[in-house]
């Protein structure tokens, strides 16, 4: 998220796509319907369904799953074509927007109407209300991501944002959701298989740093694999790492030398809400050993058949544990205890501390949080320091060590502060008043030091580096073909030294980009980078000149190291329209994608999947139940509201089949799965379309396994998993499933 949900009240136009906030943000939605009340902001949705939020909507587009590249290129080759694009904007800050105008010229309304099945005057007026009422916040959410182009789509949208120089202005950018608390602190400490913590990249500079922070030697760190070349490898996604175990049938090749994955630990993860449960399901009975540690019985336990080595161990909830999270826009807030751990429940740090003891390695797990940084750019043991203090000493050592992403300033004494101190910061702008003031709430990142008031809107140059402000990061390069990467004269935050776009700041150019002379005292505390500078003496001299430490560098619309540099229309892998997936085809199978073959094209060319399974298939949220629903439908009350699963079917579709309004029905997959739902009757899908929700569990292609739970565990709501039934599919960089693009077939069970 580059703004906030605050900043949605300086909108004057909001654009989502594949989010649907009333229902699964609701208490974020008010923003919305204020940016509405306050500001006369003009609210746009394009969804496959008609959800709460479009019912709150001045224009609704139903677009068909998977298609919101060409609505975007639609949209652009109308802004491009009447000269509603941004050009200086664009000229000073963008490199690449040539080829995108180029691919636009070829979308457009009545080729996206086609491909998109929204009716061209639709799109031009879409385009011409969002282009006239800037400044307009684009809003997305996993609608957009869960498919194997996600990550084209997640490029598309800020493209587009730029056109119309939206990006760092209040009011703009673009803000994607993010579905619970701590989703985005989860990824910025490293939690998936391609990075270290704070987006540090699997290199071995990166380990070494590491290595030097949590004060152990490096050889040790290897020591931990195989050898050196597997620490600069992704590991198995939460998406795939079932085809890692033992025995799971699969002809896709495994890369992970030639061992197979035989045990596996899960910390606060519903299971079910991840795509392929029936080869979750094969993971887990062919496992080794498995241990769930959650607050409730996670239902991995159900699904499998595995009789032995299966531990459930009782975690402590969110209110037996205190610590930091971070919120959806980049801000820290601190969650205080509000009892103690009930019964024999452990908070999730002392469960990894006994693993640590047992494996042999507590002391250097946890080595890091008696250490602090020196003025002269060392690592020092804290004196007289023997005991850590969980979790201020941890939030510490997160503060000093990840700086790429600006965390420095994050100490537990000025979160702390914060939260203590909430009702003192305006609801809008996040802005601090009296004794906050010059600071914004939980400090959003990057917050560069231990004075720095935080960063609220991204890539915002109206205002100084100080109070947040920053160009576009310079990541990859100076320059590309012979054109500059760096960005043009007169585009700088207010107030710095230079200006011109300038690269990313290191011990060896500081001197030359800023025009000063460092001591010889500060050169031989100053790290390598400002990434690793344990001085904080680049950052600082950085602030001094006005200067942001990551550069000042263009917004690429040309990846290069990317399958299509510019993001390109493909169709869903298992498509309703076989015309368009050969128009329009999927990627080349990929070796070796998160150590596991990855299908595309194979797939998508398999066969003629709209003749037999011509209904799209479209999963989400309910407001009564958050992710996987393990804790929900153990509530009695809030059970209540939504007791069983059930799937919204267009009367006309239902009557089709002979399926009555409350009956049961088979839902079939291309995958050979199938679930038993109850069908409810709606009009908020299309005849071609069905919605279930994906937060039940405890059946399983129609048998009743919640007989499975420990005594007394048993939910008071249960019933198939709609992942059960979402098609095979994986984005190409990123591997997250492809559930929102997905096909089936309906009959009356």
């Amino acid at each position: 998220m580059t703004n906030s949900l605050g900043d949605i009240q300086k909108s004057k136009a909001i654009i989502i796509f594949g989010a649907n906030p009333a229902v699964n943000h609701p208490v974020g939605f008010q923003h919305f319907l204020k940016a509405k009340e306050r500001n006369n902001s003009q609210l746009i949705v394009i969804d496959p369904r008609f959800t709460k939020t479009a019912a709150k909507a001045d224009i609704f587009a139903q677009i068909r799953p998977g298609t919101d590249i060409p609505f975007m290129y639609g949209m652009l080759n109308i802004i491009f074509q009447n000269g509603w694009d941004d050009k200086e904007y664009i000229d000073a800050r963008v490199f690449g927007m040539d080829k995108i105008r180029e691919e636009a010229k070829k979308w457009t309304p009545e080729v996206v109407a086609d491909v998109t099945g929204v009716p061209a005057e639709k799109l031009i007026q879409i385009t011409t209300l969002y282009s006239k009422n800037r400044p307009g916040t684009l809003i997305w959410a996993m609608g957009l991501t869960q498919h194997s182009i996600g990550t084209s789509n997640t490029r598309m949208a800020p493209i587009l944002q730029l056109a119309l120089g939206n990006m760092g202005k209040a009011g703009g950018g673009t803000n994607i959701l993010r579905g619970h608390d701590n989703v985005q602190g989860a990824t910025d400490m490293g939690c998936l298989a391609d990075s270290l913590p704070g987006y540090y990249g699997l290199a071995a500079g990166s380990w070494k740093y590491f290595a030097k922070q949590w004060g152990v030697e490096y050889d040790y760190l290897v020591s931990q694999f195989k050898d050196a070349s597997w620490m600069e490898k992704n590991g198995f996604s939460l998406a795939r790492w079932w085809a890692g175990v033992q025995n799971v049938k699969s002809d896709e090749k495994i890369e992970n030398a030639g061992t197979p994955l035989k045990a596996l630990v899960v910390m606060g993860n519903g299971i079910t809400s991840v795509a392929q449960q029936a080869k979750i399901k094969e993971g887990l009975d062919n496992l080794d050993l498995l241990v769930l540690a959650d607050p409730f019985v996670n239902e991995a336990a159900i699904l499998t058949d595995k009789k032995d080595n299966v531990f459930i161990l009782p975690a402590a909830t969110q209110f037996e544990t205190s610590g930091l999270v971070v919120a959806t826009n980049r801000s820290a807030q601190w969650r205080y205890k509000v009892v103690e751990p009930l019964y024999e429940s452990k908070a999730d740090q002392d469960i990894m501390f006994e693993l640590a003891k047992r494996l042999g390695f507590y002391e250097q797990y946890t080595k890091g949080m008696l250490m602090q940084e020196t003025k002269d750019g060392k690592l020092e043991m804290i004196p007289n320091k023997k005991e850590f203090v969980w979790p201020e000493d941890a939030t510490n050592e997160i503060a000093r060590i990840i700086k790429t992403i600006g965390l420095t300033g994050w100490t537990a004494e000025r979160v702390k502060k914060h939260t203590d101190n909430w009702h003192m910061f305006d609801e809008v702008t996040g802005a601090g008043m009296g004794p906050m003031k010059g600071e914004y709430y939980g400090l959003p990142w990057p917050c560069w030091t231990k004075t720095h008031g935080g960063s609220p809107n991204l890539y915002d140059t109206s205002i100084t580096v100080a109070e947040g402000g920053m160009g576009f990061r310079n990541n990859f390069g100076l320059e590309k073909d012979g054109v500059n990467l760096l960005a043009e004269k007169g585009s700088f935050p207010k107030g710095s030294k230079i200006e011109t776009g300038y690269p990313e700041i290191t011990k060896e150019n500081i001197e030359k980009v800023l025009g000063i002379t460092l001591t010889e005292a500060e050169k031989a505390a100053c790290g390598a980078n400002w990434k690793v500078d344990n001085s904080g003496i680049l950052v600082q001299k950085c602030l001094e000149a006005g200067v942001c430490p990551y550069g000042n560098a263009k917004a690429r619309a040309i990846v290069w190291n990317f399958p299509d540099h510019i993001p390109m229309h493909r169709e869903p892998l298992h498509s309703p329209r076989t015309d368009l997936a050969q128009k329009y085809p999927a990627y080349p199978d990929k070796a070796n994608h998160f150590r596991v073959m990855t299908k595309y094209i194979s797939v998508q060319s398999a066969q003629d999947y709209a003749k037999d399974f011509p209904i799209n298939m479209v999963t989400g949220r309910l407001v009564t139940m958050n992710g996987a629903g393990i804790e929900n439908r153990a509530s009695k009350y809030i059970a209540a509201l939504t007791p069983e699963m059930f799937c919204d079917i267009h009367p006309d579709l239902a009557l089709k089949h002979g399926i009555r309004n409350g009956g049961m029905m088979w839902v079939h997959s291309p995958e050979g799965t199938k679930i038993k739902v109850k069908a409810k009757y709606s009009y908020t899908v299309l005849p071609d379309m069905v919605f279930m929700p994906f937060h039940f569990a405890g059946y399983f292609q129609g048998t009743d396994r919640t007989g499975n739970f420990p005594a007394g565990t048993k939910p008071y709501a249960s019933g198939e998993s709609v992942n059960t039934v979402t098609n095979y599919g994986y984005d190409i960089i990123t591997q997250i499933p492809e559930t929102k693009g997905g096909l089936c077939r309906v009959e009356k069970a």
